[in-house]
């Protein structure tokens, strides 16, 4: 079934604030915490650091109304530096990869920061900055 979460960015404090909402929302994570490093090495990147290795690469827990907050450290090794206005993203996962390519092409058009959806080890993923500068993520789990 189709939904909407928020994504969260975090400069090596996703845990921490993580543990701290399941306290406040009284609810637990929605899957194990992953780390940067089970993620397999990709080809033209560089290694990961150990410390880099520890940091959170996704976490989800449900907190009001059904509503789904995820979240990931960003690390500043592959280029990401935190500002205000890139530390939260609409997270669309349609129950299609046809509707994940038609909602990115609707919403990328006219902006930036556009990665087109293609397949990855978790499923099939994108995202865009739209042109009013809202940032968008598009999933499609594998079953």
């Amino acid at each position: 079934m189709a939904y909407v979460s928020i994504y969260l960015n975090f400069m090596g404090n996703a845990e921490e604030a993580f543990n701290h909402y399941k306290k406040v929302f009284k609810t637990e994570f929605s899957a194990p915490l992953m780390r940067m490093g089970d993620m397999p090495p990709r080809e033209g990147t560089p290694a990961l650091s150990e410390a880099e290795k520890k940091m959170v690469m996704h976490v989800s827990m449900p907190i009001l109304g059904g509503t789904l907050i995820m979240a990931t450290d960003m690390l500043e090794s592959m280029g990401h530096k935190l500002v205000e206005g890139n530390n939260f993203t609409i997270s669309l996962n349609p129950d299609t990869k046809e509707e994940a390519d038609r909602l990115y092409k609707e919403l990328s058009e006219g902006g930036s920061d556009a990665v087109p959806p293609h397949d990855e080890f978790w499923g099939y993923w994108g995202t865009c900055k739209d042109r009013f500068g809202i940032r968008w993520m598009f999933n499609v789990m594998k079953q």
